[in-house]
């Protein structure tokens, strides 16, 4: 155990020092340790050990028996958008009662921080602003059961807002019970389609990874990470050539989509390492005017909204413990999980996926040759490389993505 704190920032703390303390000189003051100081032990530690550190997730939210509890999230938490919803699915895993998810369209902070209407250049609605509604509808309602006996607290587990048609919805469990997974395939010619692969269309597209000239996560000028980055217009990584852009024919009805995206990539690579970012975009029609709110800053039209992305280390295919390099040339599964999203592709609308090797600076730049400490690279290791991404019926890349009504 780390300690009895439940805080956050003091298992962050504590995970720290238990990463650190096997290492360095056990005199040094670690609780002291926080920001840039702390970062650079945690560079020096493996991973394995933070990975298991980590663990203590599920340990913690085994003995909750209180009257409610209520994890309040956001679809566009930069800081931690993986925490709160494995929070949850801890909770729910080790059957404590009484809890609920709320997840609305803010940034960190956003439930509490502005109405929470517009975000970027995105609007959600204003009537009523959604975190107007969290607050009178959700929050007080909530505590004035719990801690004054006051007013009635009948709400289902999941109360979320649903991005596209900006509204909130309720669910009785989630991810939904009745969900409908669909495999969402990688095609020839820059298509994505739900129906099976044709024989004889090309097998893969390739690009070349330059380390030394990476992929921006933002075109927003900023000192630090701009909160809007995870719902910023892609169309400025779109037009680089190191970018894999494949989308879907434009849809004819609303397609709604909740839960986790999985992510099954076939790949190859002449290097020994790599990178492998995937996102899913809502593209808007070319003829969209804006949301009329007067906040928009770019061109409306084919506006390229970013829903989810990730990242995932190659090296960790297998093991978060025990990393390994790529065969060069030899195809190579990659799966991961995008964080859970409840989102509705409106009529008119596309689904684009982008995929790419570099998201320079929110995440560090692989030499794309495997070193066993990466942060210890020297400037000659960054190498060029040729990744192709494979979407033939031997090698199928593909997303699952959750269809719910």
């Amino acid at each position: 155990e780390l300690g009895g704190d439940n805080t956050a920032d003091n298992l962050i703390h504590k995970v720290k020092t238990l990463a650190t303390t096997q290492r360095f000189d056990p005199k040094v003051n670690l609780p002291e340790l926080t920001g840039t100081a702390g970062l650079l032990f945690m560079l020096s530690v493996p991973f394995s050990r933070l990975a298991d550190s980590l663990a203590v997730r599920n340990r913690r939210y085994r003995s909750f028996n209180l009257y409610g509890i209520l994890v309040a999230h956001s679809f566009y938490h930069a800081e931690d958008l993986y925490g709160p919803f494995h929070i949850f699915q801890a909770m729910k895993k080790n059957k404590t009662k009484n809890s609920h998810l709320v997840v609305g369209p803010w940034k960190h902070g956003g439930y509490n921080r502005g109405n929470g209407s517009v975000l970027g250049n995105v609007f959600f609605g204003d009537t009523p602003p959604p975190s107007d509604y969290y607050q009178k509808n959700i929050e007080l309602a909530f505590w004035n059961y719990h801690l004054k006996g006051q007013g009635e607290w009948n709400e289902k587990e999941a109360i979320m807002f649903e991005t596209g048609t900006n509204r909130w919805r309720r669910f009785s469990e989630w991810p939904p019970k009745d969900i409908d997974y669909q495999q969402l395939n990688f095609k020839a010619n820059q298509v994505l389609c739900f129906d099976s692969l044709e024989a004889g269309m090309a097998e893969y597209d390739e690009f070349i990874s330059d380390p030394n000239n990476p992929v921006p996560f933002t075109e927003i000028v900023d000192m630090g990470m701009p909160k809007e980055y995870m719902l910023e217009d892609q169309r400025f990584a779109a037009a680089r050539p190191d970018v894999l852009v494949y989308q879907t024919d434009i849809l004819e009805e609303n397609l709604t989509i909740g839960g986790s995206i999985k992510v099954n990539l076939e790949v190859t690579t002449t290097g020994t390492d790599a990178d492998w970012i995937v996102k899913v975009i809502d593209v808007y029609p070319a003829d969209f005017q804006g949301f009329g709110n007067g906040t928009d800053s770019v061109k409306a039209g084919g506006f390229q909204q970013m829903l989810r992305s990730e990242i995932f280390r190659a090296r960790y295919r297998h093991s978060f413990s025990q990393p390994e390099p790529l065969v060069p040339n030899q195809i190579t599964q990659i799966s991961f999980d995008l964080q859970d999203v409840l989102h509705t592709f409106k009529a008119g609308h596309r689904i684009m996926v982008q995929v790419q090797s570099s998201w320079f600076p929110i995440a560090d730049r692989n030499p794309q040759k495997y070193i066993e400490n990466i942060y210890l690279a020297k400037k000659q290791d960054f190498t060029k490389a040729t990744h192709r991404l494979y979407h033939s019926s031997k090698a199928n890349s593909y997303l699952v993505l959750g269809i719910i009504d």
